[in-house]
């Protein structure tokens, strides 16, 4: 499981861990029933406090991406299909409405933003 912590980025560092584990278990990349490292484990490995890691984990079973079972450690759920595609959709709102808000700030209109978005997603597309 690989989690790249940004010291430069406003986003607190358990939330770092959190958007990253769930963008890994929505693409697949952990798989229902993967385990997860400890919380010392994974504190040591990211040198940061084992208090931001149980935060992290918290937030994941509080938001059903993990079930902890006591003793065995933390282990990826069973997802909903439903449940991921309005998890990514609304992750993509924020991004969206992050953009758009840049975009405002420099003068974009939306025809410009409509053709960079179309190029963009034509893309990703092609990349596939």
């Amino acid at each position: 499981m690989d989690i790249i912590l940004k010291n430069s980025s406003d986003e607190p560092i358990y939330q770092q861990i959190v958007s990253q584990i769930k963008t890994q278990i929505m693409s697949g990349t952990l798989a229902p029933g993967d385990a997860l490292p400890s919380m010392r484990t994974l504190a040591a490995s990211l040198r940061i406090s084992v208090i931001t890691t149980k935060r992290a984990y918290e937030e994941l079973e509080r938001d059903g991406f993990i079930e902890n079972y006591a003793g065995k450690g933390c282990f990826v759920k069973t997802q909903n299909t439903d449940f991921l595609r309005e998890e990514s959709v609304r992750l993509t709102e924020e991004l969206l409405a992050k953009a758009c808000e840049k975009a405002r700030i420099c003068g974009l209109t939306l025809d410009e933003m409509k053709e960079m978005l179309e190029l963009m997603y034509s893309e990703e597309s092609e990349n596939e």
